[in-house]
């Protein structure tokens, strides 16, 4: 729980002190009657007092003073609220060495599956771009609400040699870029927007991902990654068994520099469990809600009950 207005709980210093001034009286009292020589005469003269009550009373107005204190300050707690727009990029990696088998029925027949289960988590109405990469990276389908289009792209996926995961970055900022420009009206703030690459090799072409990840900070783009695939997995060519393991430590640079998360994934059940997660994140945002009538509401039942509690047991508080 967060407070909006926090100033307001500088009035608990008051609360201290009327509490403390209360504690006062008190001992001032007992320190009267000791001093009292004449127990049964000051009996006689002095008062009928509600004794345990009259502090009951005084406790019923603490506590609704100190929640009324808090609600003055607004309260808020954070609810999660679905967003009304956002753009979202999906890189995947059509590199030779999805062709591996560790994942069945293949790494890249596994990934087109977790993929387009991804493309329906995505509310309908955030904007979904489709990016594959290989020796080089190629927008397939820009930003859009079309998620059939996006699935036939998803397909059609081809491989090829090399992985350019630096460029797949830069390819898909460009792709948001120009989306941004052509959708937000002029004076408005761009859609905030995120990359969601998944790779199961390690960068070996083109620019660096160091200077991708820059180049996404800088624009305010985060990018969540997913390592697919077994330590283990291999593919032949020419005749060679060559293993083929994600560049774990790379992907999680990419994201931990843009804020974003890093995942991986070892089966297509994974895989498309780490997708959910990931479009839950995307779908929705987390807002702070304010609460303050509940604290004013309840503050003020024990004020009342405070002054209903003194009229019928004392006439007064103290």
């Amino acid at each position: 729980m967060t407070f909006l207005s926090p100033v307001w709980l500088s009035l608990f210093v008051a609360v201290a002190v009327l509490a403390l001034a209360y504690v006062l009286l008190q001992l001032r009292r007992t320190k009267y009657v000791a001093r009292f020589s004449n127990v049964e005469l000051l009996g006689s003269v002095a008062p009928r007092r509600p004794g345990w009550r009259r502090h009951l009373t005084f406790a019923l107005l603490l506590i609704g003073l100190t929640v009324l204190t808090l609600g003055v300050a607004r309260p808020s707690t954070a609810v999660r609220v679905p967003r009304d727009r956002a753009t979202v990029m999906m890189a995947i990696d059509v590199s030779l060495s999805m062709e591996a088998t560790d994942v069945l029925p293949s790494r890249i027949q596994a990934a087109q599956q977790a993929a387009k289960k991804f493309v329906d988590l995505i509310p309908a109405r955030i904007n979904l771009g489709l990016v594959s990469f290989g020796g080089s990276a190629n927008v397939l389908v820009p930003p859009t609400v079309d998620r059939d289009s996006i699935k036939a792209a998803i397909e059609k996926l081809g491989l090829q040699e090399s992985t350019a995961i630096g460029e797949a970055v830069y390819t898909s900022l460009d792709a948001i870029k120009v989306f941004s420009q052509a959708t937000t009206a002029k004076g408005d703030k761009p859609p905030p927007a995120r990359i969601v690459l998944m790779s199961d090799g390690a960068n070996n072409k083109g620019r660096k991902v160091s200077d991708a990840a820059d180049s996404a900070k800088a624009q305010g783009v985060q990018v969540s990654t997913i390592a697919f695939g077994t330590d283990s997995g291999t593919v032949t060519y020419d005749g060679q068994t060559i293993p083929v393991p994600a560049d774990k430590p790379t992907l999680d640079f990419l994201a931990t520099q843009t804020g974003g998360t890093f995942h991986t994934a070892t089966s297509v059940q994974e895989l498309e469990s780490v997708y959910a997660n990931i479009g839950s994140q995307i779908g929705y945002t987390t807002q702070h809600r304010d609460i303050s009538w509940r604290f004013l509401a309840i503050g003020l039942l024990f004020v009342i009950a405070a002054a209903g509690t003194s009229m019928m047991w004392a006439g007064r508080l103290v």
